[in-house]
């Protein structure tokens, strides 16, 4: 998987790190964390993969979802590469 040139900042990383530490999130909050977390490295060459992008995206239409929940799969989101379509 090429690198899509963007990297979680500071403050996603640390409402990750809070939504990973938390046991009341979801499995998909946990998930869009992980992915945020693993891209927070500027000489990472990962980006957001397809299950990945799926659970962040649930849960940001999510009514339930916490604001920490949500920065953190608003910066998976935003790295995702384009599939062209």
């Amino acid at each position: 998987m090429s690198n899509s040139g963007k990297h979680t900042g500071k403050e996603a990383a640390s409402a990750a790190s809070d939504v990973l530490r938390d046991g009341r999130t979801s499995v998909d909050s946990k998930s869009a964390a992980g992915s945020a977390l693993s891209q927070a490295d500027k000489s990472s060459e990962k980006s957001t993969g397809e299950s990945a992008a799926s659970s962040a995206s649930d849960v940001l239409q999510s009514e339930d979802t916490g604001d920490k929940s949500k920065k953190a799969a608003g910066s998976v989101l935003s790295q995702k590469e384009s599939d062209g379509s």
